[in-house]
């Protein structure tokens, strides 16, 4: 009896349990379902090949938006380029190329792929005469930013695609995704980068720039094809089976040449992310001595015959062989064991004398405090408060009965070795009448107050 009871229970248990897990599944499905508010696929399909043609209106925003992005990188303006991502519609044939990819259409690729190319030559150019033309050509932080693409910006491309595919693929599409999406994925600004390139003669600039712009191509096309896979949108049917075999290995073929280097990149970037990892990793904790610091650490990922390398610059007490070697016998602790290590260090004859190093700094900052203390009394000798001459007439006019006019200047006092010695306001008086009264003692003491110029020297004019 106990043993039916017990396995009721555990049956019960069971069900209960089960209940729970459909409820929760079920939850979870409704929650993260993109069928609510899903667009038509001929509407989604319509509205992106939209967005794929440069014609007219589209291709002069793009021009806009590559001189926006272009100052912006050019003045070191991070809200400019923010401002021209915005404004760009330079994601339309990226999402064209994975829509067309995810449905089988092969006049939509073409189009998008025509568009693209038109697209890349307009950037380029714009940007490439910018900076032939600009004046500021220094290369600043946020140039410098996309010349060097990261694991970091393939990740942030898949996402901004998939972000921007979910969203395209909804009946409302007022969203701020789309716009987030644009300044995410920064497409925009590592055209103008690789434009600073070409005008500059730095083609590592340019390659490093098409690098990044063209893994985030890739990627947010990637994602737009999976999303679009997902969905499940009918792929297109051709009548003539032939036909349709051809495209289809047409297709193929354009997506691996497209999408296998970009796998070959991805996997290179993220080597070389996980080795500087380890490099930082590694310096902070082997390199860590109470009289000596590291002031430079370049990390050299291995290219070609070159084995990986950290060539390290030393700053203090030079440290001793046994300890640089005892450093490199931890390298494998650190997933290092095929690194090179380079330390670079002043020797015993070099050393640094960081205490007269300092008197020396000290004793050049004093200087310059005291040149600067001699300019600022200069300064205030010629400083002359600004005199607001119509309101201080009327005001005059109103002290002084009688008066017909009067003239008001500022000027400076100069001794006879022409040494300036202080400031000055000169004022003239024309009374109305001769013989009037004018009291001078109040009237240059107002103007004292007045003006906050000490020294006044009052003319009363004849009149004619």
């Amino acid at each position: 009896m106990e043993t039916n009871e017990t396995t009721e229970k555990n049956d019960r248990r069971r069900a209960s349990v089960s209940a729970w897990l459909t409820d929760l599944r079920e939850f979870m499905r409704d929650r993260f379902s993109l069928e609510e508010d899903k667009a038509q696929r001929d509407e989604v399909v319509a509205a992106i090949s939209k967005g794929v043609e440069f014609r007219g209106v589209n291709l002069w925003v793009l021009i806009f938006a590559t001189m926006i992005a272009s100052l912006g990188l050019n003045v070191n303006s991070t809200a400019v380029i923010i401002g021209a991502m915005l404004i760009s519609p330079i994601m339309g044939p990226i999402m064209g190329i994975g829509l067309s990819l995810g449905i089988n259409d092969f006049e939509l690729l073409k189009k998008s792929m025509r568009n693209f190319t038109l697209m890349f030559v307009v950037a380029i150019v714009t940007s490439t005469l910018y900076f032939l033309l600009s004046p500021l050509g220094n290369a600043r932080s946020e140039l410098l930013a996309r010349t060097v693409p990261t694991t970091f910006d393939v990740f942030i491309a898949f996402f901004g695609g998939l972000a921007g595919i979910v969203a395209q693929s909804r009946r409302d599409r007022t969203s701020t995704v789309i716009p987030g999406v644009a300044i995410a994925t920064a497409l925009i600004p590592p055209l103008c980068t690789a434009g600073y390139g070409l005008a500059m003669g730095q083609f590592r600039y340019f390659i490093g720039a098409f690098y990044l712009f063209f893994i985030n191509s890739v990627f947010i096309a990637l994602a737009t094809f999976m999303i679009v896979r997902f969905l499940k949108y009918e792929k297109k049917a051709f009548i003539d089976k032939h036909k349709e075999r051809n495209v289809r290995r047409l297709m193929m073929a354009i997506t691996l040449l497209t999408f296998i280097p970009s796998v070959f990149v991805g996997f290179r970037m993220v080597r070389v992310s996980v080795f500087e990892a380890m490099a930082d990793k590694y310096v902070a904790q082997v390199f860590n001595f109470k009289h000596t610091r590291v002031i430079e650490c370049n990390k050299h990922f291995e290219t070609g015959r070159h084995r990986p390398e950290i060539e390290l610059v030393l700053l203090g007490e030079p440290l001793g062989d046994e300890v640089i070697e005892n450093a490199r016998a931890q390298m494998p602790a650190f997933g290092l064991e095929k690194t090179d290590l380079t330390v670079r260090q002043a020797s015993t004859g070099d050393k640094v004398d960081l205490v007269s190093l300092q008197k020396s700094y000290s004793e050049l900052l004093a200087e310059k405090n005291e040149q600067i203390d001699e300019m600022k009394s200069s300064l205030s000798r010629y400083k002359m408060t600004n005199v607001e001459v119509g309101d201080i007439s009327q005001e005059v006019g109103v002290l002084v009965p009688g008066m017909q006019s009067m003239s008001l200047m500022k000027g400076i006092d100069f001794d006879v070795q022409g040494r300036p010695l202080d400031t000055l306001i000169v004022c003239v008086i024309t009374p109305q009448r001769d013989g009037a009264e004018i009291d001078r003692a109040t009237l240059m003491n107002w103007l004292r107050k007045r003006t906050r110029i000490q020294q006044v020297k009052l003319f009363i004019e004849p009149t004619e």
